[in-house]
Parts: structure tokens; C-alpha cells; sequence
């Protein structure tokens, strides 16, 4: 090597005969206060010296901080299979499951067809709408089909949960697929005067676009992968879609109510001498109630997700 020393610009070189073989390529790192030649025995041994000619070079001096004698080598040698040893015995422990590649297939496949649903749904409202000029009023006959398909899919999340398939809290999930479930099926789907009206597309299409990021996000979980943009949707597009969403459904519920009266659809008539009827148009208002509570839960539930993945890191205290 060319270095500046005492005498000016030099030429510094050395050479050693060691013991046994070596690899014959060192690694070589340089830093600011020395150079670092690292050499590999070819054969992991223990040496008697380490140049072949007994009496050591002048300039050659062992490092105390990284010396070991035959005795502390052996030990650390010793230390090092115990540990491997008892790392094999309690992953041994840990039973295997037979099912794990065949559960992560059904979880990859659940996500992706339920992408590729809202996905449609999604794509097909945006160029109706904004493309084609369609009207609002038109949606429900031309989106229903396909999300009864994702939406009756979609309670498989809740055996999922039951059943340990995934860990994600049971409630939230119940909260979240049969609220949308009952305006779905039950309000929209029996009622022909709501088919038709404006709140169903909004509906829809807020529906649509918070799945655009959660099915792909829980999809390449299953595989171990995380994309940050994605991850950063996830926990985040909910903030001011699921207020609309929620605000949709109440519109849809309240617009609802007056032909539910009307029509005494769904409501129960008592047998005498109660004679007594309760009207569904009332018990669509302790759903406005529960409705909004709902969204809380969901709320509750995605923030402190957020925080959790996407909060600041807690420094360990050494």
C-alpha cells in the first residue's frame, strides 16, 4: 500500500507465512484510522502458532480484545452448537401445521376475487358516470348483482375470524358486513322506490373504493410482502370515506323510512287483545341509532391500526 508517514509518501508492504493453508482472497475494509485484512483458514483448526518459522515477527502483534486460547475457542465452539441444539428442540416443539399452505392459498384466492369484485364495481360506476355521461338513477339494476356476490362472500371474513383463520377482531367485522348487509339486501333489495334513487350510487362507490386498498393490502400480507404506498392507503383512505359512506347509509335509511310506513312492509302485527303493530319504519330508527354506533366501533377500531402500523417506532431503552 502507498500511505504518508514520518518520511514522507511510501511504499508499505509485508509478508506472512502462515501455519497452515489459507483462502487466497482476504477481505479488506479501510477506515479512517486503519486498514482491516481479514484472512480465513481454509480448514477450522486449532493452530499452534500462526507462521510457520516459531519465533514471531517483530512486527507482529496479537489483539487481546479478540484473542482466545484453545480452551476459551473450544467453549465458544461448544456454546455455539448448544444454542443451535436448543433452538431445533423448541422449534421441535412447536406443533406444524399440516393445513398452513393450503389455509394461505384460500386467503390469497378469497382476497384477490374480492378485489377483482369491488374492482369491477368500481371501474364500470367511474366510466358510466363520468364516461358515458350515465345518470345516478340507473346503478342499482346495473351493480346489484355483482355486489350481492362480493357482499354474501364477504361474511366468510366472519368464520374466518371465528375459526382463527385470521386474527382480526370478530366485532368490527360483524359491525362492518352485516350493516352493509341489511341495506343491501334488506332496504334496497326489497324496496323498488330506493332502487332508483342517487344515494345508491354514492353508496356504492364508497363501498367499492376503501376494499380498492384493504383486499390487495391482506392479499400480499399473506405472502409476507408490504408495500408502504399500499399499507399508507389502507390506514389512511378510511378517515374520510367511511364518514361518507356512513352518511350515505343514513340518507338511504331516512329516505326509506316514509315508504316503510307506507307500505307496511316488514312490520309485525301482534294477535289480540294486544293488537298491537310494530311498524319496521321504527325500528329503522333505533337502526339510524346503531348505524352511527357502529361507525364508531370501526373507527375505534381502524385508529388504533393506523397507529399501530403506521405510528412512530418505540425506541427499546438499553
Amino acid at each position: 500500500a502507498q500511505g504518508h508517514g514520518a518520511k514522507g509518501d511510501n511504499i508499505y508492504e509485508f509478508q506472512i507465512e502462515f501455519l497452515e493453508p489459507v483462502e487466497p482472497k482476504p477481505v479488506c475494509r479501510v477506515t479512517q484510522r486503519q486498514l482491516n485484512i481479514t484472512v480465513q483458514k481454509k480448514e477450522s483448526n486449532w493452530w499452534e502458532r500462526l507462521t510457520k518459522q516459531e519465533k514471531r515477527p517483530l512486527f507482529l502483534a496479537p489483539d487481546f480484545d479478540r484473542w482466545l486460547d484453545e480452551s476459551d475457542a473450544e467453549m465458544e465452539l461448544k456454546e455455539k452448537e448448544e444454542e443451535k441444539i436448543n433452538k431445533m428442540k423448541i422449534e421441535s416443539r412447536v406443533p406444524k401445521d399440516p393445513f398452513k399452505h393450503l389455509k394461505k392459498g384460500y386467503l390469497i384466492m378469497y382476497n384477490l376475487v374480492q378485489f377483482l369484485g369491488f374492482s369491477w364495481i368500481f371501474v364500470n360506476m367511474t366510466v358510466r358516470l363520468f364516461i358515458l355521461g350515465k345518470s345516478f338513477y340507473d346503478t342499482f339494476h346495473t351493480i346489484a348483482d355483482m355486489m350481492y356476490f362480493c357482499q354474501t362472500l364477504a361474511l366468510m371474513e366472519i368464520v374466518n375470524s371465528l375459526i382463527g383463520l385470521v386474527r382480526s377482531p370478530l366485532i368490527p367485522a360483524v359491525v362492518q358486513i352485516f350493516g352493509r348487509n341489511f341495506i343491501l339486501f334488506v332496504v334496497l333489495g326489497s324496496l323498488e322506490e330506493m332502487q332508483s334513487k342517487p344515494v345508491v350510487f354514492f353508496i356504492f362507490y364508497f363501498w367499492s373504493i376503501i376494499e380498492l386498498f384493504r383486499y390487495p393490502y391482506y392479499m400480499l400480507s399473506c405472502i409476507g410482502i408490504e408495500w408502504k404506498p399500499l399499507t399508507w392507503l389502507r390506514y389512511t383512505a378510511w378517515i374520510p370515506l367511511y364518514p361518507l359512506g356512513g352518511l350515505a347509509e343514513a340518507v338511504c335509511i331516512v329516505q326509506s323510512i316514509p315508504i316503510f310506513s307506507e307500505t307496511g312492509k316488514f312490520s309485525l302485527g301482534l294477535p289480540n287483545p294486544l293488537n298491537v303493530t310494530i311498524h319496521f319504519s321504527f325500528l329503522l330508527q333505533i337502526y339510524l341509532i346503531a348505524l352511527f354506533l357502529g361507525v364508531f366501533v370501526n373507527f375505534r377500531h381502524l385508529y388504533k391500526q393506523r397507529k399501530q402500523h403506521l405510528g412512530p417506532k418505540k425506541r427499546k431503552m438499553k
